[in-house]
């Protein structure tokens, strides 16, 4: 039986794709394997979003491909979708290329390669590539075996946004839903498999289902995810402010399994770089929304992701910006450097700022939020969290997640506890001590 070593870079996104894929292979007799040295086949599924992560991906192409050998080796995802032609030239170590739309072809690829692999490169290299980016966003089986208790449920692919700064509508497509049918059945395996918390993702959750059922329907997803048994928590990722309808506030507040957690990445505050960057608002409706969500949710737990050092960004925007942090006491707060790629409305702009001035801007607004995250934190002592057992990190001592963050880029709550706990188990957690991102207690 061939081995297949995948090699997932990138977003969460990308990790669904692997699933899809290893689940597919699995089916035609391959043997997923987890060390890239005893494997037949190496794929590579890389991340082309930004250049931190295509040199990320370019670096691990060639680490791979130090140890080819005998093997073959496969690359695909955006950043192969992206620089198609480029990486064909530059590349010969890579037997297939393949792009984010071709997920599909690459078992029957695979398979002809054992059997004329000459032929199968060829095909494979030198044709176009095939998968439609309008390819309708249905129902697959995943391999769910990297997974213990959380897992990432993709209900729509594409993005109809035109954000300057940003190249997923060229690599991914515009906008196409998942039924609601088939992410219900979805969801449905997950819970089979014993995933507990499913954490919703798309380029932009709010538009869920408007192509297919003609207006934006994600609190009607939201309440028939909520009727599955054995899914405890539902986590929303990636929700503009400008789609968060009174309905999906409500379906948020009302329902039990749905984390008062939301992503919402709004990229700035200042009217100048929102501009700019073509979002769909501004500074006032961005705090309006927030307001409205703590209104109807009091523990409302927002995470929210910035953009610093835009084009044409000004001290007086970045002091906005800075200010908006000290005040609204956001709960979870990342940030980026602005990166400038071809392809994008804003690789052509005037007034770029050096790389000295971008990065020091990012490092101010993380200072600023430290101070608010360590603020918010200590306000959580004495209170009893409900926590998701992550891992056993000792003797009696666990790391899990409150319902208020989401795995590996919140924050973290280790605890004491007499009982012997999996991964999955929900305990009451009475916190004792706050730090500026993490939190400690003892179970009740």
């Amino acid at each position: 039986m061939k081995k297949i070593y995948i090699d997932t870079l990138g977003c969460a996104k990308n990790e669904y794709d692997s699933q899809v894929l290893s689940a597919a292979l699995v089916e035609k007799g391959f043997e997923m394997c987890k060390e890239p040295e005893n494997a037949d086949v190496l794929i590579v599924n890389t991340c082309g979003f930004i250049d931190d992560a295509k040199k990320e991906s370019i670096e691990r192409i060639f680490e791979l491909a130090d140890i080819k050998e005998e093997k073959h080796l496969i690359v695909t995802g955006c950043l192969s979708e992206r620089y198609h032609e480029e990486l064909v030239k530059e590349m010969p170590e890579v037997d297939i290329f393949f792009g984010v739309n071709d997920y599909d072809r690459i078992p029957e690829i695979i398979c002809d390669m054992f059997k004329c692999s000459d032929t199968a490169r060829n095909q494979a290299v030198q044709g176009d590539m095939v998968g439609s980016e309008q390819d309708m966003l249905c129902y697959r089986k995943r391999d769910y075996t990297a997974y213990t208790h959380t897992g990432v449920l993709k209900i729509a692919e594409g993005c109809n946004n035109a954000c300057s700064f940003c190249a997923i509508p060229s690599i991914r497509g515009s906008y196409r839903s998942k039924s609601m049918e088939d992410c219900v059945h979805e969801a449905k395996d997950m819970a089979a498999a014993g995933i507990k918390e499913l954490v919703l993702i798309a380029q932009d959750t709010s538009q869920y289902g408007k192509d297919l059922y003609e207006k934006p329907c994600l609190d009607r997803l939201l309440h028939e995810l909520c009727k599955i048994d054995g899914i405890e928590w539902i986590r929303i990722m990636y929700l503009y402010d400008n789609g968060i309808t009174d309905e999906i506030i409500e379906a948020i507040a009302t329902e039990p399994k749905v984390c008062k957690y939301i992503d919402m990445p709004i990229q700035h505050i200042s009217d100048n770089v929102l501009n700019a960057m073509r979002r769909q608002s501004s500074g006032a409706s961005i705090m309006a929304t927030i307001e409205k969500l703590r209104k109807r949710i009091p523990d409302i737990h927002i995470r929210t992701t910035l953009l610093v050092g835009f084009p044409g960004e000004t001290e007086s925007d970045i002091n906005e910006l800075l200010d908006f942090i000290d005040t609204m006491n956001i709960d979870r707060l990342g940030a980026f450097a602005f990166s400038d790629e071809e392809g994008t409305a804003s690789f052509d702009l005037p007034d770029k700022l050096s790389e000295d001035i971008k990065i020091a801007r990012r490092n101010s607004v993380m200072e600023h939020q430290l101070a608010v995250s360590e603020r918010l934190n200590e306000t959580k002592i004495g209170k009893v969290l409900e926590v998701m057992v992550d891992e056993s990190v000792g003797d009696g001592v666990y790391v899990g997640r409150s319902r208020y963050d989401a795995p590996e880029i919140d924050c973290e709550v280790a605890f004491t506890s007499d009982a012997a706990h999996q991964p999955g188990d929900i305990v009451k957690v009475r916190i004792n001590n706050a730090y500026e991102y993490d939190l400690e207690g003892e179970e009740c």
